[in-house]
């Protein structure tokens, strides 16, 4: 990878067929994009359904990534993956889904277009983005100047649980 690269935090969600296995697809699809290398990899975690609960319950990590990407690009890459892994957008909000990727972070970006909003409109309040994003970068500050460990300290855990530890849903190459 040539420099100059940005460094970018990838929310995963998958609640339907087989989430554990959509999202180790996920992560691989991460290690094999051009342009980006995958740095670190969150364990899996089991949370409860955002919006209706008459829908199975989710399984979310969080990846971080070098990328040499356009945030535009990026994201296109990202809905690439989803669509490749069966994801159907209906326009539903916080409904079930295969495969949910979103940039959560770019270095300390702030972008707000019709396409891309980031940092990402919900995570300071969502404990599946929160906690698994400090386990991969517990000294993180966001833009806005808020440190992550502040905000995972306000965020009850509602349930979330790791169930696949961070070593077994990828190893760094040695």
């Amino acid at each position: 990878m040539t420099y100059p690269y940005h460094t970018a935090y990838i929310g995963m969600g998958s609640n339907l067929a087989d989430p554990i296995g959509q999202l180790k697809d996920a992560i691989h699809a991460l290690t094999t994009l051009h342009g980006c290398e995958l740095i670190a990899c969150s364990s899996l975690y089991a949370s409860k359904p955002m919006g209706p609960q008459d829908q199975p319950d989710y399984v979310n990590a969080v990846a971080c990534l070098k990328t040499e990407l356009k945030p535009l690009t990026l994201l296109k890459e990202l809905q690439q993956i989803e669509q490749i892994q069966g994801r159907q957008r209906n326009g539903q909000r916080w409904g079930p889904r295969t495969l949910d990727l979103d940039i959560l972070l770019i270095d300390q970006e702030q972008i707000n277009t019709p396409e891309l909003q980031v940092p990402h409109y919900g995570m300071q309040s969502r404990e599946f983005v929160l906690y698994p994003l400090q386990e991969i970068a517990p000294d993180l500050q966001l833009p806005c100047g808020k440190l992550l460990s502040e905000l995972v300290a306000n965020c009850p855990a509602n349930g979330l649980t790791a169930i696949v530890a961070a070593d077994q849903v990828w190893q760094p190459a040695r």
